[in-house]
């Protein structure tokens, strides 16, 4: 049994994913920089704000200096606007919760963006005290440093990741953990190539856990 579940925020808590690549695409495009959103996503989700404004310099995107504050203020905006769960989310939650087994948020993302998504889902006092951001700890995934900083404040032996990206994954296998890889938008097929287990919906969870 796992004494710790580490989930991802961005596309595994809360359904940001696609809002916040939207704004990143719009964006964009005002410096030359025209992508799909199967080509954004493909190219940015799991990664920094910092790794994004590289890549999409070198894909001859025009970006000012201060690009990313810029951007950060443009999806903060619209996440406010409303940004759901991922469905099947509460109820996994509470099944955790009646079986006794902690659970932690470690993303990539600043921690004020996950005040903002899941503080408007009534998930801020779940994992506000529980949290562990890249912006914080000065190291994000690949690095597998946020998920064994989590495990080691937790005194976890046998934790398991949820991981949505390829970076995610990644970091949970370079810190020898186990990770179930949720594949909302494609069939995971990259995700499982690198070592992760596709699942394709939260309800699954709870069988791949063994409650």
């Amino acid at each position: 049994m796992h004494d710790l579940v580490i989930f991802d925020c961005d596309g595994v808590l809360v359904d940001s994913e696609v809002l916040s690549n939207q704004v990143m695409i719009d964006n964009l495009a005002q410096y030359g920089l025209h992508l799909t959103l199967a080509e954004c996503m493909s190219l940015f989700v799991g990664g920094t704000m910092t790794g994004v404004r590289d890549k999409a310099r070198d894909l001859g995107a025009d970006l000012p200096d201060d690009w990313t504050d810029q951007i950060y203020s443009e999806i903060y905006e619209r996440l406010r606007a409303g940004t759901p769960l991922v469905e099947g989310i509460p109820e996994l939650l509470t099944q955790l919760d009646a079986a006794t087994i902690p659970y932690c948020v470690a993303s990539n993302g600043r921690p004020e963006k996950m005040q903002i998504t899941l503080g408007q889902n009534g998930l801020w006092e779940r994992f506000s005290t529980v949290m562990f951001s890249a912006h914080v700890l000065g190291s994000g995934k690949p690095d597998p440093t946020l998920f064994l900083t989590a495990a080691q404040q937790f005194g976890a032996k046998s934790p398991v990741v949820i991981e949505d990206s390829e970076n995610g994954v990644t970091a949970a296998i370079r810190a020898n953990m186990r990770c179930l890889a949720y594949a909302a938008h494609d069939d995971g097929a990259r995700l499982a190539t690198l070592g992760a287990e596709v699942f394709t919906d939260m309800s699954h969870v709870p069988g791949l856990l063994g409650l």
